[in-house]
């Protein structure tokens, strides 16, 4: 399977995760599932003119490739034409290079939530860049390349979400694509393949003791749960980013800093800082998936009554002050 993959408005970000991808090296993995790539900016021996003369062949068909990977916003300014991201010896717009490209390709991924939604690129007051996704505008369908978009594989375009994106959903995804094929059931409502999309960031949170007797942090250091004060919005983020840690044990969780939702689309924009909660009436008004305000609120002043000393004691600390007891088993 052959991979043809573009950079646009962004910061390289996604390509420097990839490139940590574990517990195998990357072009290990990928050779073994039959995947190479065609030509990367950051990782191909060819540049400038022959650069382009591979890209030129891979748009008029001379060279037959399988999946179009996207990285970074696609920038439509000013007024249309796409000339604020031209790419290098060619004058024309990448905008231009990446729809042409798309009609070639049997799979288009966007990797990344800049090139899946518009990202941070699109986050500017007014989005003077004009900035989008390749198949959405936040989470509009729209986008460089249409809500009618359908690759000749028949899908639309693949979310593959994240600020960066994790390096083994991209290494999944395109394994699974060689391996045993990507139906459209294989994604959700927004696109994103559920290997990685079914599961919610709360999952496998290392404070979910605290979250579950809503025993709450009140500063960064502190280990309580990072929802109620603080912004974390892990109950409402689709990613497995706490059962798959980054570099085999990290998170942002992990790290003491709460989760911004950063593989949903607009979440560059929360209309607060990301390490604020929004409240109303004191209630945090970003609620888990599914969960309605009611049991919400009912659920927290229960839990809250019946928080164990040695939790509320440790969610405002830095370390363990108060140790699990020691029980003798009962015969």
């Amino acid at each position: 399977m052959r991979v043809l993959w573009l950079q646009s408005g962004g910061c390289g970000g996604c390509t420097q995760s990839l490139l940590c991808s574990e517990p195998r090296a990357l072009f290990d993995e990928l050779r073994d599932a039959g995947i190479r790539f065609v030509w990367h900016p950051a990782l191909a021996h060819e540049s400038d003119s022959e650069a382009l003369q591979v890209l030129q062949s891979c748009a008029d068909g001379s060279i037959a490739f399988d999946v179009l990977c996207v990285e970074g916003a696609m920038l439509r300014g000013p007024n249309g034409t796409g000339k604020f991201h031209l790419m290098a010896g060619s004058g024309a717009p990448m905008t231009e290079w990446v729809q042409r490209l798309a009609l070639r390709a049997r799979w288009v991924f966007a990797i990344g939530s800049c090139s899946a939604f518009g990202g941070l690129s699109a986050s500017t007051p007014g989005n003077p860049l004009q900035a989008t996704g390749l198949q959405y505008e936040t989470s509009d369908f729209g986008g460089l390349l249409g809500e009618e978009f359908v690759s000749q594989g028949g899908l639309p375009v693949v979310n593959i979400a994240g600020c960066p994106v994790h390096p083994g959903w991209v290494v999944d995804t395109l394994e699974k694509l060689a391996l045993e094929g990507l139906q459209r059931s294989d994604l959700d409502e927004l696109g994103r393949p559920l290997l990685y999309a079914d599961q919610l960031v709360h999952h496998g949170c290392p404070r979910n003791e605290y979250y579950e007797f809503k025993a709450s942090a009140k500063k960064h250091s502190d280990q309580g749960c990072l929802m109620e004060n603080l912004g974390c919005k892990g109950t409402q983020a689709h990613a497995d980013c706490n059962i798959r840690p980054w570099n085999g044990n990290g998170s942002c969780l992990r790290g003491g800093f709460a989760c911004i939702t950063c593989v949903e689309p607009g979440f560059e924009a929360p209309g607060h800082p990301f390490q604020e909660t929004r409240k109303l009436a004191g209630i945090p008004i970003g609620l888990p998936a599914d969960m309605p305000k009611a049991w919400f609120v009912a659920l927290a002043a229960l839990s809250k009554s019946a928080t164990p000393k040695r939790v509320r004691a440790n969610s405002m600390a830095d370390h363990t002050v108060v140790r699990p007891a020691v029980r003798k088993s009962e015969k």
